[in-house]
């Protein structure tokens, strides 16, 4: 889950760290992060197009509220398109996480339940793994370095992965298509790309990615928009290149994920952050806040 900060914080002080090196696992990708004193006003999730792992171990276990009756505490398990709205924060002090970034298609071979089972809500990842989710959190405390802290995250996953594919490759290729064009994708022409009617891969990608592949499609290109606003394109231009039909659709689109307009999540900054967090990101190499890569 994608947390930005609120006005007040300084992102310029959080530490953000990546591994050294890619892990063996295709669709897995981890950064950590460590924010000193109270996250003031709380965090707002933004949602993304990943399964999330947020493995915490800092002084305090930061909390979620989803803005309407539940409540997770401490390390937990989100789908796709979690936080839409805008009304889910985190709140905590002193918080430090390593959070995995899962792609849907191989996400159940790691957690053991795939993004239709999450059903769109926050899990605890005690509900998932009992004890390993208490053992790993006082690992992660106890290692020296953010290195450390991801060679041990990587054990975990590599301990826990199971083979075979949960998903059709039908559905794992529908998957692939919309990520790498970016949401600009016929959903009817994929289908009969993949020899489906727009029924069955309908039917199939929602049971096995945890959203329909429409939403997915949506998700996707809202996700690289917002990218393109924070780093500095105006509305007019990320509206025209991004596929939507106009400046009014994007703003739609950004109010419906976010709460926000485009105007005010371009200047929320650990927007930025996430960028320098997960630089595989294909985005324009614009920065607006610095952010401390810890390799030690």
């Amino acid at each position: 889950m994608r947390f930005t900060a609120n006005a007040r914080e300084d992102p310029a002080a959080w530490d953000v760290a990546r591994p050294r090196r890619a892990g063996p696992m295709a669709g897995v990708d981890m950064a950590g992060f460590s924010v000193p004193g109270p996250l003031r006003g709380g965090l707002r999730v933004v949602p993304h197009p990943a399964v999330m792992l947020i493995l915490e171990f800092g002084a305090s276990r930061p909390v979620v509220d989803d803005g309407a009756v539940r409540r997770r505490r401490g390390s937990v398990v989100a789908g796709p398109g979690f936080g839409c709205g805008g009304a889910v924060r985190a709140w905590g002090e002193d918080v430090a996480c390593v959070q995995v970034r899962l792609s849907p298609v191989v996400a159940r071979t790691i957690l053991g339940v795939g993004p239709a089972d999450l059903d769109g809500a926050l899990v605890d990842l005690e509900d998932l793994w009992g004890r390993e989710a208490s053992r790993i959190r006082e690992q992660l405390a106890e290692a020296h370095s953010w290195q450390d802290r991801f060679a041990l995250t990587q054990a975990l996953l590599a301990r826990r992965y199971e083979p075979r594919s949960p998903v059709d490759p039908e559905v794992a290729r529908a998957w692939h298509r919309i990520g790498v064009g970016r949401g600009l994708v016929r959903i009817d022409r994929l289908a009969a790309e993949l020899g489906w009617s727009r029924k069955r891969l309908w039917t199939r990608f929602q049971a096995q990615i945890g959203i329909p592949p429409k939403r997915a499609a949506k998700l996707v290109r809202f996700d690289h928009a917002v990218h393109r606003l924070v780093a500095g394109d105006t509305a007019a231009r990320v509206a025209a290149e991004c596929g939507y039909t106009d400046q009014s659709h994007l703003h739609r689109d950004v109010t419906a994920f976010t709460g926000l307009t485009p105007a005010t999540v371009a200047g929320e900054p650990f927007l930025t952050i996430d960028d320098i967090a997960w630089p595989t990101r294909q985005l324009p190499a614009t920065t607006r806040v610095s952010a401390t890569r810890a390799g030690r």
